[in-house]
């Protein structure tokens, strides 16, 4: 009997090191037509003004539920890939953009590109730019608007590649298997879609709120380096934080989430405290949840709004999009949000405070309904200041 357990524990064993061996054959050759850059970086697909007038339409229709005022303003879009920005939206735009809260300008004189077949109406233009000075993912401004800038699907999945092999160790970057990695991180036209919204609410920011809006972007530029990151006693009560956030958004009873939700506050308090956090660094906090936490959550509400508003229709030319899904993923990115906000405590950037404002946001929606009429017209309130609130009225 030994014996016989000993012979499928060494096929067993051999099967696996067949199996592994395997793969790193199949990824190897996969890598091999792997592209290192976008097919035509001259000009835009077809698929990318589309995702782009997506974007737009989403942002009219669904927009003002997402926040006062977002579905109508005007917001165009800066596209770019590895050479080239492609502008959106402006019928006349002055010479190149500036890089925002700094005023520096970036990129050259802008190209009237060919209309294309499908969007014969559609006028758009082209830019080159230094290599060394890559727009932002973020907004910037072109003349006196405010664009949400981001890069193609294409090159946003190619630069997450691309990343990947300069930081893995020389030994596994030929066998890593990109493609597939890539495809979790970015899996479908709907994260897309999303990304636009986020950096689109950054321009909104920009226009509905400018002196909060520079005053945050600075304060992210001066005070970055001096936020104790890795302090492993804030770490832990970071983690905290986080944790109570995920059990309230995840709750479906009212009176928990009010619990849950004192409890993060509580929380953050101790933390302060217990951390000797100056003013300057509690406002840099409260900064980057309003700044980065609100455009998370204009990214993931305007998805949840699609997928479960019977009433939207995507426009007709999106179901040539082999990618779209029409929204109906939502869930799945949502529970890997909450997921990876749980993660976020060791993060040496502002990436928790992505997920700490966002969270903020949602338990303001189920807490005090009408907090976003009360931001919009008071645009340097706090979100945890208005949580504060919302728990003071029962």
């Amino acid at each position: 009997m030994h014996r016989k357990n000993r012979k499928w524990g060494l096929i067993l064993i051999l099967s696996l090191l067949g199996l592994c061996l395997g793969l790193i054959a199949l990824f190897t050759v996969i890598n091999l037509f792997v592209p290192g850059q976008t097919n035509q970086p001259d000009q835009l697909a077809v698929v990318d003004i589309t995702r782009v007038l997506e974007a737009q339409h989403l942002r009219q229709e669904l927009g003002d539920q997402v926040f006062p005022g977002l579905g109508i303003v005007d917001i165009p879009a800066l596209i770019y890939n590895e050479e080239n920005a492609f502008l959106i939206g402006i019928a006349d735009p002055q010479t190149g953009w500036v890089k925002v809260p700094q005023e520096l300008g970036r990129g050259g004189e802008w190209q009237t590109m060919p209309p294309l077949e499908a969007y014969p109406q559609e006028i758009y233009f082209r830019s080159g730019y230094d290599h060394n000075q890559e727009p932002d993912a973020f907004t910037v401004r072109v003349g006196t608007a405010y664009v949400g800038s981001l890069p193609s699907a294409d090159w946003f999945r190619l630069s997450l590649m691309n990343q990947f092999r300069k930081d893995l160790p020389g030994f596994l970057k030929p066998v890593f298997p990109y493609s597939l990695v890539a495809s979790i991180f970015f899996p479908n036209s709907d994260t897309y879609l999303s990304m636009v919204q986020h950096e689109s609410f950054h321009a909104f920011q920009a226009v509905w709120a400018q002196p909060r809006f520079e005053a945050a972007e600075w304060d992210g530029i001066r005070l970055s380096d001096q936020y104790p990151w890795e302090n492993q006693a804030g770490i832990d009560a970071w983690q905290q934080e986080l944790d109570v956030l995920k059990a309230a958004l995840k709750s479906q009873d009212k009176e928990e989430i009010r619990q849950l939700a004192q409890q993060f506050l509580d929380h953050r308090d101790a933390r302060r405290k217990s951390m000797q956090l100056s003013a300057d660094l509690i406002r840099y906090e409260n900064q980057r949840e309003w700044v980065e936490g609100m455009a998370r959550y204009a990214e993931l509400e305007t998805w949840r709004l699609a997928a479960s508003d019977e009433q939207y229709q995507p426009l007709a030319d999106m179901h040539s999009d082999r990618k779209f899904k029409e929204y109906q993923t939502f869930d799945n990115r949502w529970s890997r949000e909450l997921d990876q906000m749980t993660r976020m405590a060791e993060d040496e950037g502002d990436g928790r405070f992505y997920y700490s404002g966002m969270a903020q946001a949602y338990l303001l929606d189920q807490l005090h309904p009408s907090w976003k009429l009360t931001l919009a017209a008071d645009p340097m309130l706090n979100l945890e200041d208005l949580l504060r609130q919302a728990l003071t009225v029962k």
